[in-house]
């Protein structure tokens, strides 16, 4: 499951809006549906705003492989 996945499942699974969750990151809403549909790509910045705005780790939507 991509990373772009997990958010939109993470934003269902906890009940919460996406308009509300997008302005909370600073993301537009139109840019911020598009990122959860797969049309336009996550980048490092909006996955860090989007994880500051849902209070959680970015460890929660990406696998970190220990050395």
């Amino acid at each position: 499951m991509s990373v772009y996945e997990k958010v939109r499942n993470y934003i269902d699974d906890n009940g919460l809006k996406q308009v509300a969750v997008a302005q909370k990151a600073g993301i537009s809403n139109a840019t911020f549906n598009a990122i959860l549909n797969g049309k336009r790509t996550l980048y490092a910045e909006d996955l860090r705003a989007i994880c500051l705005a849902l209070n959680v780790s970015p460890e929660t939507f990406i696998e970190v492989k220990s050395a």
